[in-house]
């Protein structure tokens, strides 16, 4: 199939795709074999309505990760920096709930989610250049899941936590340092952090699923300011691709200078926590989740806003990348993750199955039906989610705040 067919043919996926979910606005891009191609549609917000472009900023989330860890292997890169040196040695201040763990978490800890910290703080520490500072300064707060460096537990607060190790060994903000060492140097002129930058460009809002079966806009618009190296960049499609055509070409930018060694990126997408049954991926690297698609190697991040979501994939023995932002929930989660299946058939011929289910068993069930609570089901403002038995006369059971 010649780029304009396959174009055409992604165009009109795409706008079939977000238009059956009845999503505002979606930006889709795809790098393969070094060519890109771009897919919009919609607009921006359902009250504002602006055309979605490959420069259109949205929400990351999560997807915010990559950048952390690989700002974190530049100073590790220079020398700067130690994985395996425990946390203290750059956060002296550094108070948990246990004590112990306080003294074992390593940088590298933090970077694979086994530091054993719980998910996190919903907690606006204002937005401040102290913001993570103070953010830290609460994680005593914060319960311990888990022994440092025993198992995987994905924590927004471990990758806050190396946010401010970045502030301290650069002696910049977060942002600042994000920008010097990353954003310029690739040129992420579409990649911020600060609403004063967001509002004066085209960006997007999310949207949620109302109880009247309508979308509205969704308040709050982003998290505070602490939570920036979890989760609070707001970057654009094109930006996507440019960053990961970055990770894909061994650190090189545009050819004319290396930011990261390509030995260190290697090293990033290498497996470090095997994972099971998680839909997140095989195992973890550095930064990045890895998985392996119908035999071939992949790694990712998502990313989930309020009514945003952000899905980004690489392919790197095929020199493939595809990036998918959605702006409304709760169906922007399965259009990304549709573009990404489509995208991989078509392009590589590669296909995603979903794994079998294992067969039913009564027993187990009635073992699992329970109420679970945790910060990670919280909603944008708080509040508990049940996962059990139905409590309504029709058999619905909502999980995590989704519709059934």
């Amino acid at each position: 199939m010649g780029d304009d067919i396959r174009h055409e043919a992604l165009c009109e996926f795409v706008a079939t795709a977000a238009e059956e979910v009845r999503m505002p606005g979606v930006a889709v891009g795809v790098r393969s074999g070094g060519h890109e191609a771009y897919a919009c549609h919609g607009v921006t917000s359902l009250e504002n309505p602006v055309p979605v472009d490959p420069d259109t900023a949205f929400l990351l989330g999560s997807v915010t990760k990559t950048y952390t860890a690989t700002a974190l292997m530049c100073l590790v890169a220079d020398g700067q920096l130690n994985l395996t040196a425990p946390v203290r040695d750059y956060l002296p201040e550094l108070r948990l709930a246990d004590e112990r763990a306080t003294a074992q978490i390593t940088v590298r800890h933090l970077l694979t989610h086994t530091s054993g910290l719980g998910w996190g703080l919903i907690a606006d520490t204002g937005e401040g250049d102290d913001a993570l500072t103070r953010y830290v300064g609460r994680l005593a707060e914060l319960e311990q899941v888990g022994s440092p460096g025993n198992r995987a537990s994905y924590s927004q607060a471990g990758f806050n936590m190396a946010g401010r190790i970045l502030e301290k060994v650069t002696e910049r903000s977060y942002e600042q340092a994000i920008a010097s060492l990353l954003f310029e140097p690739l040129g992420l002129a579409h990649s911020y952090f600060h609403r004063d930058d967001v509002m004066t460009r085209r960006f997007s809002v999310g949207h949620n699923l109302g109880q009247d079966d309508r979308l509205h806009v969704a308040r709050l618009w982003r998290r505070a300011r602490g939570d920036n190296p979890a989760g609070g960049l707001v970057s654009s499609a094109a930006d996507q691709l440019r960053w990961a055509a970055f990770h894909l070409g061994g650190g090189y930018v545009n050819g004319s200078g290396r930011v990261l060694p390509a030995r260190v990126l290697a090293q990033m997408r290498e497996p470090t926590v095997t994972l099971r049954g998680s839909t997140l991926g095989d195992a973890i690297g550095l930064g990045w989740f890895v998985r392996d698609i119908d035999g071939v190697r992949a790694v990712g991040h998502g990313g989930t806003a309020n009514g945003q979501f952000a899905e980004l994939l690489l392919v790197p023995e095929r020199d493939f990348a595809v990036v998918s932002l959605a702006n409304a929930g709760p169906d922007g989660l399965a259009f990304n993750q549709a573009v990404l299946r489509w995208t991989l058939e078509t392009y590589l011929g590669v296909t995603h199955r979903d794994p079998e289910p294992p067969p039913y068993d009564e027993a187990l069930t009635r073992e699992l039906l329970r109420r679970y609570e945790g910060e990670a089901a919280l909603g944008p403002h708080g509040g508990r989610r049940w996962l059990g038995p139905p409590r309504r006369a029709r058999g619905e059971c909502r999980v995590f705040g989704r519709r059934p």
